[in-house]
């Protein structure tokens, strides 16, 4: 009944590595989920494999809701892990790199290079890469620790006169290039920067021998909580910081060809488990690759660009308080531009009547329009209040720093919510208008970083409804001024009221069905493993309720029943832009109720988490957002489909083998985000045609 949650990510990170295996896609394409692939799987063992070490070393004869002990889950995750980085491997040998090769866009060997360009690049070691290297003795009494997911040169050398050997590592900065450009091959022609080190590590240990050298990489474990036991919140988690650097390591890659001598050598400085060890056959952190997919240029070899139309729902002749003062406004990115979210607050900051703004941050772009914006309004003496989570993984020292941004221009700052993250997406804007206070609200499924509003698929409420903005009044009340959740009118925040809103509406449907009535649920989310949801979704489908779920990542619910399988289809879609929003409907006896949130139904988003749930009221929306479910259930070029035994197989394979038997026939192929692109633009397009003025012209005399 219950898939593993690790296992069943690793199966959602096959099914990006499957984007990069598809022959029909453009070379810089591939190799971009290929990068993908690896990224993921850098944070994979960060977090999950790194808690699931701590947990088997501190609770015995504790296990998940599919049974497994951390033991057996770490053995389990080690096997498949090892098959999904041997087939990432074989795809770069075997297909990507010959292609890149005849692209010129694959690395070259120092051994390759010509006689000229070997010295050129001898003197670049000489000249620029020298002084930025540190090499580190490592058999001392107290050895360095080596940083956490860094590129490092080992070195076994060896004294002629002493007779004796010793092990040094040279980290390679994250602040020197990846490749390494060179004469006489074009722009494209490079080689990499560990095996250029490699070349001529030598000039380092005059009178000592290289008996061994090898690039390698060690991932520590990132699962470290900070300890909100009061206290200064900023120095605690720069002391996390540090501590992830430098905690036990989880993992440890190397080249398949390192002698097994030296690889022992290697663990042992590191602390390594023999079963922490991947011998991979190519360059480490493929993750670096996908600069190459998204540089200028090679334009056929890259998919074609989806240009950002403007939002359907805003005149650009108009501020943003005008176009909300005319109705809601719904926006789906990146298909449609993020811009009116930025123009909102911009605007908002420069408005001599607008005396409040509060907004939540979690995850922002290193430089934030957003953040800047907050700071002008500060700076002009408007009140700015903002809770930055410093507590939102792998972007703490960047939360920090614009913590501090902010909080020079006058901003008050508040460093989220004491035992939980704060994830919700919500920024409240206070303006006098007419004598009297106008509340103008975003709510939103993404965070507020206009890159990854590029890349991701999220959807944005904008709305100067009056109890929407009454609600965002009261949370930011709460969060802020330490209250607790509740009086809420329309809005559903967790950790204390959104789960129970969800089950008693699936529990709705589920008694509705119970009487032979129609009863649906549509959700789209990027992950699903709280116990309770799915126990109601179970009695749901039981019921006879049509459930329907796109849920892109882990989803630990493999239904199994006959009821539960005939009433239930679970779709992933893995295309170009990251599936991120999350829709959730429900049939309400024809009467059809329409969420967007930022939480997933996780046990971490529904119990541990300040999130929110926020109906769209507007009818026109409302049918906007069920279209998107609608295309997501569709689509039969990037969706796979869970199996009753936790597998995915793709939903063209399954319509090609059913197209098979008599009186059915193959579906034409429908890719929803290209569905959504083209609907965007028709309503752009459509907008703009009512916009323009054509005078009428009298008819020629005959």
């Amino acid at each position: 009944m219950y898939v593993n949650r690790e296992l069943s990510w690793l199966e959602f990170n096959q099914r990006v590595l499957a984007q990069a295996m598809r022959a029909d896609l453009p070379l810089l394409e591939r190799l971009k989920f290929l990068a993908i692939s690896s990224s993921n799987m850098d944070e994979f063992f960060q977090v999950r494999v790194g808690g699931l070490m701590l947990l088997r070393g501190s609770v015995k004869g504790v296990t998940e809701l599919a049974g497994l002990s951390s033991s057996r889950q770490l053995r389990l995750i080690r096997k498949r892990a090892q098959r999904m980085m041997r087939e990432q491997y074989r795809l770069l040998n075997r297909e990507l790199l010959p292609l890149l090769q005849a692209a010129h866009l694959a690395p070259t060997r120092v051994a390759d290079l010509t006689e000229s360009q070997r010295g050129i690049m001898e003197i670049y070691f000489d000249n620029q890469l020298a002084a930025a290297l540190s090499p580190l003795a490592m058999d001392v009494p107290k050895p360095p620790i080596l940083p956490s997911l860094h590129l490092i040169v080992g070195l076994e050398l060896y004294d002629e006169d002493e007779r004796s050997s010793r092990f040094v590592a040279i980290p390679l900065p994250d602040s020197l290039p990846r490749r390494i450009h060179f004469p006489g091959a074009g722009r494209d022609g490079y080689v990499l920067i560990e095996e250029l080190v490699c070349a001529f590590v030598e000039k380092f240990f005059p009178g000592e021998r290289v008996l061994h050298k090898s690039p390698f990489r060690v991932t520590r474990n990132g699962d470290i909580l900070l300890e909100e036991e009061g206290g200064d919140m900023a120095r605690e988690m720069g002391e996390v910081l540090v501590a992830r650097q430098f905690s036990d390591c989880v993992r440890l890659e190397l080249p398949a060809d390192t002698p097994k001598s030296f690889t022992k050598r290697i663990a042992v400085v590191v602390d390594a488990d023999e079963d922490a060890i991947y011998e991979l056959a190519g360059p480490l952190r493929l993750a670096d690759f996908m600069a190459l997919a998204f540089e200028p240029g090679n334009d056929a070899l890259k998919v074609p660009a989806w240009k950002p139309v403007d939002a359907a729902g805003v005149d650009r002749t108009l501020s943003m308080f005008e176009n909300m003062a005319l109705g809601d406004i719904l926006i789906n990115s990146p298909f449609e531009g993020y811009e009116p979210v930025l123009r909102l607050v911009e605007e908002a900051a420069a408005d001599s009547d607008v005396i409040a703004i509060k907004q939540v941050l979690y995850r922002t772009s290193r430089d934030s329009r957003f953040v800047r914006a907050l700071c002008r309004a500060a700076e002009a003496g408007k009140q700015v209040t903002v809770l930055v989570e410093i507590k939102a993984r792998f972007d703490e020292q960047r939360n920090l720093l614009q913590a501090q941004l902010l909080q020079r221009s006058g901003v008050q700052v508040v460093y989220g919510v004491k035992g939980f993250k704060t994830h919700a997406k919500v920024l409240l804007i206070v303006r006098r208008e007419q004598g009297s206070l106008r509340r103008y609200c975003h709510f939103g499924t993404g965070n507020y970083n206009e890159s990854t509003a590029r890349l991701y698929g999220d959807l944005s409420l904008l709305t100067c409804d009056e109890l929407l903005g009454a609600d965002a009044s009261q949370f930011f009340n709460s969060v802020m001024g330490l209250t607790r959740l509740t009086h809420f009118r329309r809005i559903y925040p967790s950790p204390v009221m959104m789960k129970q809103r969800l089950v008693a509406l699936i529990d709705a449907e589920a008694a509705r069905a119970a009487l032979g009535q129609r009863a649906e649920i549509k959700a789209k989310l990027n992950s699903l493993n709280d116990m309770e949801m799915m126990a109601a979704l179970q009695r749901a489908a039981e019921a006879g309720v049509q459930v329907s779920l796109n849920i892109r990542g882990v989803c630990c619910w493999a239904p199994s029943t006959p009821n539960e399988v005939a009433n239930t289809r679970i779709v992933s879609i893995v295309d170009t832009y990251l599936e991120h929003a999350r829709i959730i409907s429900f049939y309400n006896d024809g009467k059809t109720l329409v969420y967007l949130a930022s939480a997933d139904w996780m046990a971490r988003n529904l119990d541990r988490r300040v999130e929110l749930m926020v109906p769209i009221s507007d009818p026109k929306l409302a049918k906007r957002a069920l279209g998107i479910l609608d295309a997501c259930l569709r689509d039969n070029t990037q969706a796979y489909e869970l199996m009753a035994d936790g597998s995915y197989t793709a939903v063209a394979a399954l319509q090609r083998s059913r197209s098979m038997l008599p009186n059915l026939v193959m579906p034409k192929p429908f890719r929803m985000q290209e569905f959504l692109h083209k609907q965007a633009a028709a309503r752009a397009a459509a907008r703009a045609l009512r916009q323009t003025l054509e005078p009428h012209r009298p008819k020629e005399m005959g």
